[in-house]
C-alpha cells in the first residue's frame, strides 16, 4: 500500500515547481528538469486517486437497495482498474537512475575468437546503429579500428536522443556468438565473443579533470590497414595519467577531436565513479542488472538455430535475424521489466 503522505508530498512539490516556473524565479533549467521528472508521477497519482474516490462513492451506494446491483458491478470494475493503477504508480515511484535521460557512449571490442570475434563485433555495431535509427536517435562513430576482413578491433560511438542510456544500459557485458564462420570450410560451429560497454555521457558537474593529469598527443589519422586518411596531424590521443585511460579521436578537425576525446574520457571516468558507488550500495546483495559488470556472459546469439538467449532473465527468442536488424525492443523491454520487479521486491522487502 502506498502511503497518502508520500503522494501528498510529491503533489505539493510538483505544485511548488509549477508556481516557481510561472514566476520565472530560481534556476529554470534545474526546475524544469525536476518538473519534467515529476509530471508523469503526478499524472499516475491523479489517476490512482480518482479511482480510489470512485470506489468510496460506489461503496456508499451499497446501502441503497435500488442502487446495490449497479454499485457491485461498478466496484468489481473499479477494483481491477485500481490494482493496475496502483502497480503503474509503484513503477512511477521507483528510484530513478539519474543518468537514464543522458546520451551514451557505446564501446565494442572483440573478445575470444580472433577474426570471427572481430566480425561479430562489426555485426553488433550494425545492430545498434539500426536500433538507434529505428528510434530516431543519432549515432556517431567517434573512433573505429577495422580489420582487413571487415571486422572491428575497437569502436567507440556516441548515441543521442530521448532516454538513450535508460534503454541501452543493460547491453553492457559479454555477448557470445555461435555460428559457422565464412572462412570455415568444414561447416563447424565456432564460438566467439565480443564485449559491449555502455556509458552515460558525463556532464561537467559530474567529473572535474585536472589539466595536469592529461597528456595530449596529436598524430596522423589512419584508416583500416594503417593507410593515412589525410596528411595533417589531426587525430588526437589523450592519456589520463592517474588511471592510464587512453582515448583517441580521428575526425578531420583537431579541435573537434580534442572535444570528442574529452567527452569519451569523462564518460569513462564517470562510469568508474558510478560503478564504485553501485558496488558500495550493493555490497550486501547481488549485483544489479546493468551495474556494468562486464566479466559475465550476458547473451548468446546462436545463428544455426536462429536463437537469441539472454542469460540474466532466461529469455529465449527465435527471431535472431530480426534482432540483428535492430529489432531489440522485446529484449530491452523484458530486461527493464525484470529490473523494475527487482527494485519493487527490494522496496517491499
Amino acid at each position: 500500500m502506498i502511503s497518502n503522505e508520500r503522494l501528498q508530498q510529491i503533489t505539493q512539490r510538483f505544485q511548488y515547481l509549477e508556481a516557481r516556473m510561472a514566476e520565472g524565479g530560481g534556476d529554470l533549467a534545474a526546475l524544469g528538469r525536476e518538473y519534467a521528472e515529476l509530471r508523469p508521477v503526478v499524472e499516475q497519482i491523479t489517476a490512482y486517486e480518482r479511482l480510489r474516490d470512485g470506489m468510496t462513492e460506489a461503496e456508499a451506494m451499497l446501502d441503497d437497495p435500488e442502487m446495490r446491483a449497479l454499485a457491485e458491478e461498478e466496484l468489481h470494475d473499479l477494483r481491477a482498474r485500481l490494482s493496475d493503477a496502483e502497480h503503474a504508480l509503484q513503477l512511477a515511484l521507483l528510484p530513478k537512475d539519474a543518468a537514464d535521460a543522458r546520451p551514451a557512449m557505446i564501446e565494442i571490442r572483440p573478445g575470444t575468437g580472433g577474426d570471427e570475434a572481430a566480425l561479430f563485433a562489426a555485426d553488433l555495431l550494425r545492430m545498434y546503429q539500426r536500433y538507434a535509427e529505428a528510434r530516431g536517435w543519432t549515432f556517431q562513430i567517434v573512433e573505429m579500428q577495422e580489420t582487413e576482413l571487415g571486422g572491428i578491433k575497437e569502436v567507440v560511438a556516441q548515441v543521442k536522443g530521448e532516454g538513450v542510456f535508460a534503454r541501452l544500459k543493460f547491453e553492457s557485458g559479454v555477448h557470445r556468438v555461435q555460428r559457422v564462420p565464412s572462412t570455415e570450410s568444414g561447416g563447424r560451429i565456432h564460438t566467439s565473443a565480443a564485449t559491449v560497454a555502455v556509458l552515460p555521457v558525463a556532464e561537467d558537474v559530474d567529473i572535474q579533470i585536472d589539466p595536469n593529469d592529461l597528456r595530449i598527443d596529436t598524430m596522423r589519422a589512419s584508416g583500416a590497414g594503417g593507410q593515412h586518411v589525410n596528411t595533417t596531424d589531426s587525430a588526437v590521443r589523450i592519456t589520463h595519467v592517474p588511471t592510464g585511460i587512453v582515448v583517441t579521436s580521428s575526425e578531420k578537425s583537431q579541435h573537434q577531436n580534442r572535444a570528442i576525446a574529452m567527452e569519451v574520457l569523462k564518460a569513462r571516468l564517470f562510469d568508474i565513479e558510478r560503478q564504485r558507488a553501485a558496488q558500495e550500495r550493493a555490497a550486501n546483495r547481488k549485483a544489479q542488472v546493468g551495474s556494468g559488470d562486464r566479466s559475465e556472459r550476458i547473451r548468446t546469439y546462436n545463428f544455426p538455430q536462429g536463437r537469441l538467449t539472454d542469460h540474466r532473465i532466461g529469455l529465449t527468442l527465435y527471431k535472431l535475424d530480426q534482432v540483428m536488424q535492430g529489432d531489440l525492443d522485446e529484449v530491452i523491454d523484458a530486461l527493464i521489466s525484470d529490473h523494475q520487479a527487482a527494485l519493487l521486491a527490494e522496496m517491499e522487502g
